[in-house]
C-alpha cells in the first residue's frame, strides 16, 4: 500500500512581482479539490508508532540505499508554475521505490499526465494535495492510474499556456495526452496513438498532516513527503543552510528528511524541481523553523 501525504498549507496573499504557483482556497475547492483532504475519516499517520527519531536522516542515503528517485526541472522546455505537481510525483516515486527496496529500475512517474487530466491544476498553480486526490479518484474508479514518464513526458504545458511549442499542440485529456507511442514518420505512414494498456501507478489512500513532529514522524516512518514553502528567500540559493524566514506559501516541494549543522542547527532536506543546476544538485537545506516549511 502507498500512501501519499500532502503537507496543505494557509493561502496567503502572492508576493509583490511574483506569481505564487498555490492557488487560493476556493480556487482550489472550485476545481474539486478538498481542502487538506484526508481519504478517510481517521488518517493512518495517526496509528504511526511514536519512536526516537535519529538527529540526522534522509532517504538519499538510508543504510548506504538512495531511495530517492529523479530530480526534475519544471521549467522546461518554457516556464511553467508546476511545481504543484512536480512535489507530489516526486514524493510518490520516492515511496514506490521504498516500498520496492530499491529493486529494479526507477519509476518515474508522468507529471505532464497530471497536468492534462488532473484537474488540480495547470502551468499557473495548483494545490498541495491536488494530485493526489485526483489519482485516488481514478485510482478507485477505473483501477488505473498515473502512467509512467517514459508514455507521457514532460512539456510544460496546459491548456491555457501560450508560451513556447504550447499553443501549437493539443493538451486535452485524450488517450494520447494520457499515455501513447508513435509508430514511425507521418511522411512514411505513421502515426501516434493512445494505449489501452500501459504501466500506472495508483495510489490507495491520501492525508495532510502539519508540524514539525509530524513530518518527522511519516517521513522516517513511511518515506518523502510534498510540502509547501516560500520560494522567494531560496530563489537564488546555490548552497548551505537557508536560515532566512519566510512569510507565505507559494511553492512546493518534496522533503526527504532531515540534519544538523554545527552553526545553523537542525534543517529539513528538501528537493526542489528547478533542475540540478540549482542550488546542491536540485537540493536545498532549510533550517528549521525558518520559511513557512515550518508548517
Amino acid at each position: 500500500m502507498l500512501y501519499a501525504l500532502a503537507i496543505a498549507a494557509a493561502a496567503f496573499a502572492p508576493h509583490t512581482g511574483r506569481r505564487s504557483e498555490l492557488l487560493s482556497q476556493s480556487e482550489a475547492e472550485k476545481l474539486g479539490v478538498t481542502w487538506r483532504g484526508n481519504s478517510s475519516d481517521r488518517s493512518s499517520h495517526e496509528d504511526l508508532a511514536d519512536v526516537e527519531l535519529p538527529a540526522e536522516f534522509t532517504w538519499c542515503n538510508k543504510d548506504g540505499v538512495n531511495y530517492c528517485t529523479m530530480s526534475r526541472n519544471q521549467h522546461i522546455p518554457q516556464y511553467c508554475g508546476s511545481c504543484w505537481a512536480h512535489g507530489a510525483v516526486s514524493a510518490l516515486g520516492d515511496r514506490i521505490k521504498i516500498a520496492r527496496g530499491a529493486k529494479g529500475i526507477d519509476i518515474n512517474l508522468s507529471v505532464q499526465h497530471i497536468l492534462n487530466c488532473g484537474n488540480a491544476g495547470s502551468c499557473h498553480g495548483g494545490s498541495i494535495d491536488g494530485p493526489y486526490q485526483w489519482m485516488h479518484s481514478i485510482s478507485k474508479k477505473t483501477g488505473s492510474g498515473l502512467s509512467y514518464e517514459t508514455q507521457n513526458p514532460y512539456l510544460a504545458c496546459s491548456r491555457e499556456s501560450k508560451d513556447g511549442i504550447c499553443p501549437h499542440a493539443d493538451w486535452s485529456c485524450s488517450a494520447e495526452n494520457v499515455a501513447r507511442t508513435c509508430s514511425t514518420f507521418p511522411s512514411m505512414g505513421g502515426k501516434c496513438v493512445g494505449l489501452e494498456k500501459y504501466p500506472n501507478v495508483t495510489v490507495s489512500e491520501y492525508g495532510s498532516i502539519r508540524g514539525h513532529n509530524a513530518m518527522a514522524k511519516e517521513i522516517f516512518a513511511r518515506g518523502p513527503i510534498s510540502c509547501g514553502i516560500d520560494a522567494m528567500p531560496i530563489e537564488k540559493y546555490t548552497g548551505g543552510v537557508v536560515t532566512k524566514g519566510g512569510s507565505e506559501v507559494d511553492h512546493v516541494v518534496s522533503v526527504v528528511g532531515w540534519g544538523e549543522d554545527a552553526t545553523d542547527g537542525p534543517y529539513w532536506i528538501v528537493r526542489n524541481s528547478w533542475g540540478e543546476y540549482w542550488g546542491e544538485m536540485g537540493y536545498i537545506r532549510v533550517a528549521k523553523g525558518k520559511n513557512v516549511l515550518k508548517l
